[in-house]
C-alpha cells in the first residue's frame, strides 16, 4: 500500500537525500544568483571613490542627513533593502520561492543598469533605492530556498557553499574597481563601467530558473500535495541513480499544519522569542559587517593611504572573502551555527581594533583579512541559522521581517560612521563596532537555540 503524501513525508523524504551531484548542483545554481546580488550589494564602498572623483558625491556630509556624501549613496541602498525585505519579504511565501528568485534579480539589475547612467546626487540615490528594494527580496528568498532544498545533514555547508559562491563578487568587484575606477574607459567613468558589468547577471537568469524546481515542502505547504510529489520523484530518481543504490527509508514525518502563515503566527511561542533575538541581533551585526565592507577603502585613506594604494589594498583583502565559507563547506555542519557566530564576533573586535592601531600596510592588510574571514564566516552562519528557526508558513515573512532591521540600522550605520570617523578616526569607527558586535554575542549566545543537524520541522515543534 502506497505511504499518503503529506506535506511531512515530503520534507522527511527530502531531508533523507545523500548529497549527490543533483543536489549540490541545485545549491550551486542558487548560489549563482547570490553572486550578482552580492555583487550590486557590496560595490558601494569600491566605487565611492569614483563617485566623489566624478563631483557627484562628497565623502563627507554638511548635515546629519545630507543627501550629496558617500554616506547618502550607502544609506539609499538599505533603505532600499529594509523596505524589499520588511515589506516584500511575504511574496515567496505567497507566490512561490522559484518565481521571487527570477522576479527581483531581474527587478534590481535593471534599476543598477540605470542608475549606471545617473549624473546628479539625486538620481544617483533615487536608483540605488529601487535597487535596494529588488535586492532585499532576492536575499530573503535565496536563504529561504536553500535552507528548504538542502537535506538537513548538509544545511550549514549549503549555505557555506552559497556564500563561498557569492563572495567571489567581492574580489571581482574589488579587483574590477581598482583596475577601472581610476580611469575612463572611452570617455565614461571607471564607476560606471563596473557597475553596468555587475548588470550582466540578468543574461544568466533565465538558464538557472530553466533549471530549479519550485521548492516542495512550498508546495506541500500551500497543500499542492501533487506538485510536491512529482518534484520528489523527479529529484529522487536523479539522486538515486548518481548515488547507485537504494535511497536510505525517510525517518517518521513531522506533522505541521497546512495554512496560511500570518504575520500574527511569527509572535506565538517559541516564535516570538527568536523573532525579539534575531532583530536585536541583525540591528547590531550590520555595523560590523557593513561597517568595515563599505568603508574600507575610506578608511584605509583616513590612515595615511593615497586612493590608488587603498583601492589595490582593499583588492587584497577582498580576494579573503570566500575564503571564510570555503573554510565552512568542511566545519559548518560539524560546529553548533550559533557558537560559530558568537565566536567570529569576537574575532571581528580583536582584528578590528587592532587595524585601527597600525599604519604598516602588511599589518593592515592582515587585519583586514581577518576581518573578512570572520564578518563571512558569521555571515554564512546566521543566514543559515536565521531560515531554520520558523516553519515554512512563515519562513521568507518572518526572514524577511527580523532581516530588515539589519537593513534598517545599516541606513544610519553609514551616517553614524561618517560621523564618528570625521570626529574621532578610525580607531573611534573600531570601538564602535567593538561596541556593536559585543551586543551580539550576548543575544544569540544566550537566546539561540541549537540547530545543527536538526529537521527543520523538529526545530519549529
Amino acid at each position: 500500500m502506497a505511504t499518503p503524501v503529506t506535506a511531512g513525508s515530503i520534507s522527511a523524504r527530502l531531508d533523507r537525500l545523500p548529497a549527490t551531484r543533483t543536489v549540490w548542483t541545485l545549491i550551486v545554481l542558487l548560489s549563482l544568483g547570490f553572486f550578482f546580488e552580492l555583487y550590486d550589494l557590496l560595490y558601494s564602498g569600491y566605487v565611492a571613490p569614483g563617485l566623489v572623483k566624478s563631483g557627484i558625491l562628497t565623502p563627507t556630509t554638511t548635515g546629519f542627513f545630507g543627501m550629496t556624501g558617500i554616506a547618502s549613496f550607502i544609506a539609499s541602498l538599505f533603505a532600499g533593502l529594509f523596505v524589499g525585505t520588511i515589506a516584500c519579504g511575504f511574496l515567496a511565501d505567497r507566490f512561490g520561492r522559484r518565481a521571487i528568485f527570477t522576479y527581483s534579480l531581474l527587478w534590481y539589475t535593471l534599476a543598477n543598469l540605470i542608475m549606471a547612467f545617473q549624473d546628479t546626487a539625486t538620481g544617483l540615490n533615487i536608483w540605488r533605492f529601487i535597487a535596494g528594494v529588488g535586492i532585499g527580496v532576492e536575499l530573503v528568498t535565496i536563504g529561504t530556498y536553500i535552507s528548504e532544498l538542502a537535506p538537513r545533514h548538509i544545511r550549514g555547508r549549503a549555505f557555506a557553499c552559497e556564500q563561498a559562491v557569492g563572495f567571489m563578487a567581492v574580489p571581482v568587484v574589488a579587483f574590477l574597481a581598482y583596475q577601472l575606477v581610476p580611469r575612463a574607459p572611452f570617455g565614461i567613468d571607471g564607476w560606471r563601467w563596473v557597475v553596468v558589468i555587475g548588470a550582466h547577471g540578468a543574461l544568466f537568469v533565465w538558464w538557472i530558473r530553466r533549471t530549479l524546481p519550485e521548492s516542495p515542502r512550498w508546495l506541500a505547504q500551500k497543500g499542492r500535495l501533487d506538485e510536491a510529489d512529482r518534484v520528489m520523484r523527479a529529484l529522487e530518481e536523479k539522486v538515486a541513480r548518481e548515488y547507485g543504490k537504494p535511497l536510505p527509508p525517510p525517518e517518521a514525518a513531522l506533522e505541521t499544519a497546512d495554512r496560511r502563515g500570518t504575520f500574527a503566527d511569527m509572535w506565538q511561542p517559541p516564535y516570538g522569542k527568536r523573532a525579539t533575538m534575531m532583530i536585536v541581533f541583525n540591528v547590531f551585526q550590520t555595523v560590523g559587517f557593513y561597517g568595515f565592507a563599505n568603508w574600507v577603502p575610506t578608511l584605509l585613506v583616513k590612515q595615511g593611504v593615497t586612493v590608488t594604494s587603498s583601492l589595490m589594498y582593499s583588492s587584497i583583502i577582498a580576494i579573503a572573502a570566500p575564503i571564510g565559507p570555503l573554510i565552512g563547506l568542511a566545519i559548518a555542519d560539524r560546529i553548533e551555527r550559533k557558537t560559530a557566530i558568537v565566536a567570529m564576533a569576537a574575532v571581528n573586535i580583536v582584528c578590528g581594533l587592532l587595524f585601527s592601531q597600525s599604519r604598516n600596510a602588511a599589518f593592515l592588510i592582515a587585519m583586514g583579512v581577518g576581518l573578512t574571514l570572520s564578518a563571512n564566516i558569521m555571515s554564512y552562519s546566521f543566514h543559515a541559522y536565521q531560515t531554520e528557526l520558523f516553519p515554512t508558513s512563515i519562513r521568507a515573512r518572518a526572514v524577511g521581517f527580523v532581516y530588515s532591521w539589519s537593513r534598517f540600522s545599516a541606513i544610519f550605520t553609514s551616517f553614524i560612521i561618517a560621523g564618528v570617523l570625521k570626529g574621532f578616526g578610525t580607531t573611534g569607527v573600531f570601538v564602535f563596532i567593538a561596541s556593536a558586535m559585543l551586543i551580539v554575542m550576548a543575544a544569540i549566545g544566550f537566546m539561540g537555540p541549537r540547530t545543527r543537524d536538526l529537521a527543520l520541522e523538529k526545530i519549529s515543534h
